[in-house]
């Protein structure tokens, strides 16, 4: 015969399962405070460029400053913003290395040196 197994809808004398909370969970106001804040980071840095090499190196300088700050808050602050710092970074990147190849395909130069 199988021992019983109570639903739960009764007490059953056994103490309840443990449930496990993380500390500090990310939510999406903190999200949302990095991906801006970064946003608005990477856009000043690349205005100081005055064309696109300038636009492409200051753009990696700043998302590398960037991910420095997301690696700290990943230790000691708020992973949300951290997680908003990367999401926004790698697509700063992402724009920066189609402004490179789009460049590099019409002119058939490699735009960055």
């Amino acid at each position: 015969m199988l021992p019983y197994n109570p639903s739960g809808l009764f007490p059953s004398g056994r103490p309840p399962r443990p449930t496990y909370r993380e500390p500090h969970p990310v939510g999406g106001a903190g999200v949302a405070a990095g991906a801006v804040g970064t946003l608005v980071w990477l856009v000043l840095f690349g205005l100081l460029g005055g064309g696109l090499v300038g636009y492409v190196w200051w753009t990696l300088i700043a998302g590398g400053l960037a991910w420095l700050a997301a690696l700290a808050l990943v230790r000691h602050g708020d992973r949300g913003v951290a997680a908003g710092i990367a999401i926004v970074t790698a697509g700063g990147w992402s724009l920066a290395a189609v402004a490179v190849a789009t460049r590099w395909l019409s002119s058939g130069d490699w735009p960055l040196w």
